[in-house]
C-alpha cells in the first residue's frame, strides 16, 4: 500500500470515509453514528487523527491562532503542531513572505502573526527625526516611539537604528524577515531589511543569554500566579509585549474562551 502522501487530498479523505463505514455497516446504528462523525478537536480519538500524515495534511491549512490551539489537543498534536516547517508554514502564509531566518528565544513567538510582529530596520542618519521617519514610512510618529519605547524624540541620537512599524502589509510579499531581539523594543520581532541583507555593523540585537535571565524571573512569577506551565507562561509573556496586566489579560480571555467553548 502506498503512503498517504502519494495521493490527492480528495482520495485520502474518501478512503477515510469508505473505511469508516464499511467498519460499521455490521450494525445500522453504528452505522447512523458514524455517519454523523465530524472530524475535529473536540473527538480527536477518531482514528484518522491519530496519522501524523493525515495530521500534517489538515494542520498546514489553519492559520497560527487554530495551530496554537491544536497543539494544545495532545502530545501527538504538539509534536506535528510544532515542528518548525509546519510553524515557518503558517507564519508566512498569510503575509506571502518568502522566507523567515532565525531560531526565536521562545515558542511561543510563533503563535502570534499579526502584522505588529513586524518591522523594518531603519539604520540612523544625520538629519533623521522621529517625524521625518513617520513621513517617510507612512506611519504615525506615536507608533515608531511605542515600538521603539522611545519617551522624546531626544532618545534617537543614543540609538543606531529605530524599528519602524508596518503599515502596508504588501511591503512583505517575497521578503525574507530575520527573528531578533531588540534591545529596545525589549521583545523579538521579525525584522526586514533593505534588500533582505542584515546590517553586520550594529550592535542593536540583545545578548541571548543576558535576555533569558532578565525575563525569567517574570516568566516564572507568571507561572506561579497562574497556575500555568512554563511554556503557557513564556507565551502569555511574549503577547503582551512585557506588562504582566496585560499577560493576565490575555490568559483570563482564553479561560472564558475555553469555558464557553466547553473545554
Amino acid at each position: 500500500m502506498g503512503c498517504c502522501c502519494d495521493e490527492d487530498d480528495g482520495d485520502i479523505f474518501r478512503q477515510l470515509i469508505n473505511s469508516n463505514f464499511s467498519s460499521s455497516s455490521s450494525s445500522t446504528a453504528t452505522a447512523t453514528a458514524t455517519a454523523t462523525t465530524v472530524i475535529s478537536p473536540m473527538n480527536s480519538h477518531f482514528s484518522a487523527l491519530s496519522s501524523t500524515d493525515i495530521l500534517r495534511l489538515i494542520f498546514q491549512n489553519l492559520p497560527i491562532p487554530d495551530l496554537a490551539r491544536a497543539s494544545c489537543v495532545c502530545r501527538l498534536w504538539n509534536s506535528v503542531a510544532s515542528q518548525r516547517e509546519m510553524l515557518t508554514r503558517a507564519f508566512v502564509a498569510p503575509w506571502k513572505l518568502n522566507h523567515v531566518i532565525g531560531d526565536p528565544l521562545s515558542g511561543s513567538f510563533w503563535r502570534d502573526n499579526s502584522l505588529a510582529k513586524f518591522a523594518i530596520s531603519h539604520r540612523i542618519s544625520r538629519g533623521d527625526t522621529v517625524a521625518s521617519l513617520a513621513v517617510k514610512y507612512a506611519v504615525q510618529v506615536m507608533d515608531i516611539k511605542r515600538l521603539n519605547n522611545m519617551i522624546s524624540d531626544h532618545g534617537i541620537y543614543s540609538r543606531e537604528r529605530l524599528l519602524i512599524p508596518i503599515s502596508n502589509p504588501d511591503i512583505l510579499i517575497s521578503r525574507t524577515c530575520f527573528i531578533e531581539l531588540d534591545v529596545y523594543a525589549k521583545r523579538e520581532v521579525a525584522v526586514l531589511y533593505p534588500n533582505d541583507v542584515p546590517d553586520t555593523r550594529t550592535t542593536y540585537v540583545s545578548n541571548r543569554i543576558s535576555s533569558e535571565e532578565s525575563n525569567k524571573k517574570v516568566v516564572d512569577s507568571l507561572k506561579r500566579s497562574m497556575h500555568v506551565d512554563n511554556e503557557t507562561a513564556q507565551y502569555y509573556w511574549s503577547v503582551s509585549n512585557g506588562d504582566p496586566r496585560a499577560a493576565f489579560a490575555e490568559f483570563s480571555a482564553d479561560l472564558n474562551w475555553g469555558r464557553q467553548a466547553g473545554h
